[in-house]
């Protein structure tokens, strides 16, 4: 399969990056930028390619990348009511401070999140002082391709200090502009979504419309537009975001756009793709550019995978993929009545899959459970596949696994958990519901309806239908609203939308924060979820959990620079 060109270039990218390394970030205070090594075309387009590696979370090796995924499956769901941490109690016990909202500082998770996202910052700012060096000196690089190069680099840069910013709020803005000694004493005191959106903005005006040299993991207008609608969400400039999501949605026809090609490794870089990390394993089988943040949530046990039985679908999340008798979710809730839970607690031999249940189609397409089919794996058989389900629960994930029939191309040797998938920072049916948030507070209730209604006729037509035992594994079901009678019932509808399209993709918890509705969400979420598995109830949430600690360690080597959240 031809992958991305990009890749081909991103072994050279990691070598004039190396000044940039983790070891780098260990030794000196965040935020040391390293002085122009090439000031020349190759060296700038090399650190420019350094820059883009950044994307897939990974600075060096394989193990130990999660905190930092592009997917952020460990800040975006394990933290919402989508996800558990998954495997056992015991095992990568800091993800369990922060599904239980009792994080602290010297979490490690925080500090790899720290750490890659601000290595991807400064080869930014590296970038663009070698480009300043090339272009007060030899001017190498042509003027138009200069343009180009500034406005890749702060779309990264944007993308890189929004997703800090999500999960810390409070950190330090470091240009090109500043020395060493500077960058050193810049406190983590001021917003830095102006300066994002600046950047933002230049890449708007600046990138291409068509992906530079056919390479598809670059960045483009399209890109630029649905990244600053969504930081425009984020603030609740909703005419400012819908203006950028119905340029980007021109022209485009979601409801034609598979569901499944988005997760699919065998077809990446279709039309749905407005930003993806790009992933592949490298022809010596080497996994540096491989999807390692997400290499855990490979199955456990007697799958084919082997390893590692993490990041499993929540209770509440499977239930809400039900439908009442017009296809419709139970947006208030109603789906814990009398709720699925698969073969939890059941005896091998008692347990029998219900297929007269009426699912949204959607759900097996994010969710194995017991006695559908899985890829090309065949049935998935309950408890053989996971490590604990009396901890975590009975279901598992389908979004970051490839089949195996890929196996020999697409996972690491020896290591089937560790994929060559691409990762979808945004998509299109995340700018199609962002902007039906839009048109809900812009009081046009219609246009929120259609485009909610393009993604659920989407959902309708996903096939093959999963199967048990030949038949259907569900009363599959999912039909577009006739009406939405009133705002609250519209909001209530998109943000419904939100978490059955894009689950288990990194936006849930996020979601809740910005709709101020976190607090109320996964208290409940608690109170249902701990009914069945002990490690979730009683949890609390509280303001200072919409964001997480400033990691101890770069607080002390910033000499008291840096202050805590």
């Amino acid at each position: 399969m031809i992958r991305n060109k990009l890749m081909i270039l991103l072994g050279a990218g990691m070598l004039l990056a190396s000044s940039c390394g983790k070891e780098f970030l260990q030794k000196l205070p965040q935020g040391e930028l390293a002085e122009p090594q090439v000031g020349n075309s190759d060296g700038v387009e090399g650190a420019l390619i350094g820059a883009y590696s950044i994307l897939n979370g990974n600075i060096s090796g394989t193990w130990g990348h999660y905190g930092s995924a592009p997917s952020q499956w460990v800040f975006g769901e394990l933290a919402s009511d989508n996800a558990h941490k998954g495997s056992e109690l015991t095992d990568q016990t800091p993800m369990n401070e922060i599904e239980a909202y009792g994080t602290i500082s010297t979490n490690d998770n925080l500090s790899t999140m720290w750490q890659v996202y601000f290595e991807g910052v400064l080869r930014c700012n590296n970038t663009l002082k070698l480009l300043n060096a090339d272009q007060t000196g030899a001017q190498e690089v042509s003027a138009d391709r200069a343009i180009e190069i500034q406005a890749e680099s702060r779309m990264l840069r944007a993308h890189y200090y929004f997703y800090l910013w999500r999960v810390f709020r409070n950190v330090p803005l470091i240009t090109e502009e500043m020395t060493t000694e500077e960058a050193q004493t810049i406190p983590n005191d001021q917003d830095i979504l102006p300066f994002v959106e600046e950047d933002l903005k230049f890449a708007i005006e600046n990138l291409p419309e068509t992906k530079i040299n056919e390479e598809y993991g670059r960045m483009d207008k399209a890109t630029a537009q649905a990244y600053l609608g969504k930081l425009y969400l984020y603030q609740q400039k909703f005419p400012e975001a819908l203006v950028l999501f119905k340029q980007v949605m021109a022209g485009k026809d979601l409801v034609a756009m598979p569901f499944w090609n988005n997760f699919d490794v065998t077809q990446e870089n279709g039309p749905e793709v407005v930003m993806a990390s790009k992933h592949a394993i490298n022809d010596n089988g080497s996994s540096d550019n491989a999807n390692v943040g997400d290499m855990l949530s490979g199955l456990y046990g007697s799958s084919p995978v082997g390893c590692c039985g993490f990041y499993q679908p929540s209770i509440d999340l499977v239930n809400a993929y039900r439908v009442d008798a017009n296809g419709l979710p139970f947006l208030n809730g109603e789906y814990r009545e009398d709720p699925y839970t698969s073969d939890l607690g059941k005896a091998d031999n008692s347990y029998e899959l219900d297929v007269q249940l009426k699912f949204d189609p959607r759900l097996d397409y994010t969710v194995g459970r017991r006695g559908v089919s899985y890829l090309d794996y065949g049935i998935m058989p309950g408890n053989g596949w996971i490590r604990d389900a009396n901890y975590a629960g009975p279901f598992v994930g389908i979004k970051t696994m490839v089949p195996q029939s890929q196996f020999a191309n697409e996972t690491a040797p020896g290591e089937k958990y560790v994929t060559g998938l691409d990762v979808n920072i945004i998509r299109l049916a995340d700018v199609w519901l962002m902007a039906a948030e839009c048109e809900v507070e812009a009081g046009n209730l219609s246009g929120a309806m259609e485009l909610v209604n393009d993604v659920r006729k989407r959902a309708a037509n996903l096939a093959p239908k999963k199967t048990a035992d030949g038949a259907n594994a569900a009363d599959y079901t999912v039909e577009p609203y006739a009406s939405f009678p009133n705002a609250e019932y519209a909001k209530d509808a998109v943000r419904f939308e939100r978490r059955l399209e894009l689950a288990l993709e990194g936006h849930r918890f996020f979601d809740l924060v910005r709709w101020g509705i976190a607090k109320e969400t996964i208290e409940s979420y608690s109170t249902f979820e701990g009914g069945f598995l002990p490690s979730y109830k009683g949890l609390t949430f509280s303001e200072k959990d919409e964001y997480w600690p400033i990691p101890q360690a770069e607080i002390d080597r910033s000499n008291g620079v840096l202050k805590q959240n």
